[in-house]
């Protein structure tokens, strides 16, 4: 029949109290204690093998603040928030709050639900900044903010607001990360923007102001774990990130990206095969720029052959997943052929790495992704992969593109070679 139905079962938990915030997010808090959770869904919607699966998997914790909706980078042509006065609708630009709305709809409101915990994110004091930046740079984005804003480089505007959301984004992520190591769940997810990856430790790019996932992995790091993966699916080349970590060998860093090089002073890295690290971290850094167009079958071929080699020489006691559902098929900032099915792989390849090494701990960070509705369905594709979910959970409202696979062998091929896997 029909009807709301549910079964008790035994779960691990962090609860004594829950209360629901201002921006609708359920909060609990207090001492980790076993108890009896009771799992009720609409029998016409999951069915009997519906509601076991959702009783018997590991939850997603989400971390999310509707305070870093506050960050509004302005109107223009596309990024440059230039008015060229012959224009009657200018764009919005495109690392909008909208495209994060509908992240947050599609978890409370879409199939997945079921599966998430959410958790009410929080800001991060100046000091915890320093995890990952310098102290001057900190102190420019402090002064940047009392002035009232400053373009930081181009496209990546602080305005009023962008400072209270860039703390929020890197406070959330800490505490996701915190409560990994905390043992309150092994699969936690940073809902966050400004994105990070971009943001070196000396200064703002690419949209990005603090570097969100750099500070996570130092605090995993500062706290005793030994050897730290961060696999960045972005479009776009993780720079930030590989450079605060580029002589480091207790760090690796791994970015699958379009083959964009470098954009300019703020980014001089060129994200090519070449650049593998420095010192002890010679090797500790893995760029995969794939051809313009790479699809589903391109990107899991690049994760085989290279990402999960590398993971086995690495073995990681934490993994950090930066994802950005820019590499779409359908993103104004990229030129990547992923479908919600490639995303969803990545997540299961993912998801099966940390079950290896990490004894299943897996961080996923937000960053890009511009298509204010596609992205979100990306969104959703992944974490049913990192859930390891046994069937599609939502089917692609739009994609269809006739891949070619051969693109990208013969570059993935090419940097198999220079790490010797």
């Amino acid at each position: 029949g029909r009807g709301l139905v549910g079964v008790w079962v035994p779960c691990y938990m962090s609860v004594v109290c829950g209360s629901v915030g201002g921006d609708g997010v359920w909060s609990v808090s207090g001492c980790p204690a076993t108890c009896l959770l009771f799992v009720g869904v609409w029998v016409e919607t999951l069915g009997e093998w519906g509601l076991m699966e959702i009783a018997m998997l590991e939850k997603l914790h989400v971390f999310w603040h509707a305070g870093m909706l506050a960050h509004h980078p302005g109107h223009g042509v596309f990024d440059t928030i230039l008015d060229p006065g012959f224009l009657e609708v200018l764009e919005p630009h495109p690392e909008s709050a909208n495209r994060v709305r509908n992240m947050v709809s599609i978890l409370q409101k879409g199939p997945i639900s079921p599966y998430i915990v959410w958790q009410r994110g929080r800001p991060a004091h100046l000091s915890e900044l320093l995890l990952f930046h310098s102290p001057e740079y900190v102190q420019e984005l402090v002064d940047a903010d009392a002035r009232g804003g400053k373009s930081m480089c181009e496209g990546t505007i602080l305005n009023p607001g962008s400072w209270d959301a860039a703390l929020i984004a890197a406070g959330s992520t800490l505490q996701a990360m915190q409560h990994i190591l905390d043992g309150h769940a092994k699969l936690v997810y940073a809902l966050v923007r400004p994105p990070g990856h971009h943001a070196q430790p000396t200064r703002a790019d690419g949209y990005c102001f603090l570097n969100n996932a750099g500070l996570a992995v130092q605090l995993s790091i500062n706290s005793g774990c030994k050897r730290v993966a961060v696999i960045d699916i972005d479009v776009h080349y993780g720079n930030g990130t590989a450079e605060g970590f580029y002589e480091r060998d207790d760090v690796l860093t791994i970015s699958l990206h379009m083959n964009h090089g470098s954009w300019g002073p703020s980014h001089p890295q060129t994200g090519l095969a070449d650049e593998m690290g420095r010192g002890r971290g010679l090797g500790f850094n893995l760029n995969i720029p794939l051809p313009n167009g790479t699809g589903d079958r391109g990107y899991e071929l690049a994760m085989c052959r290279l990402v999960i080699p590398m993971l086995s020489r690495f073995k990681p006691e934490i993994i950090v997943m930066v994802i950005g559902q820019d590499s779409s098929a359908f993103d104004p900032n990229g030129r990547q052929c992923l479908t919600m099915v490639g995303f969803r792989r990545l997540g299961q390849i993912v998801r099966e790495q940390a079950e290896l090494y990490s004894s299943g701990r897996v961080l996923v960070v937000q960053e890009g992704g511009y298509n204010v509705t596609y992205s979100s369905y990306c969104l959703h594709a992944t974490l049913e992969g990192i859930l390891n979910l046994t069937s599609p959970l939502l089917s692609d409202p739009i994609a269809y593109y006739p891949e070619d696979e051969t693109l990208a062998i013969p570059k993935i091929e090419q940097i198999k070679q220079c790490y010797s896997l």
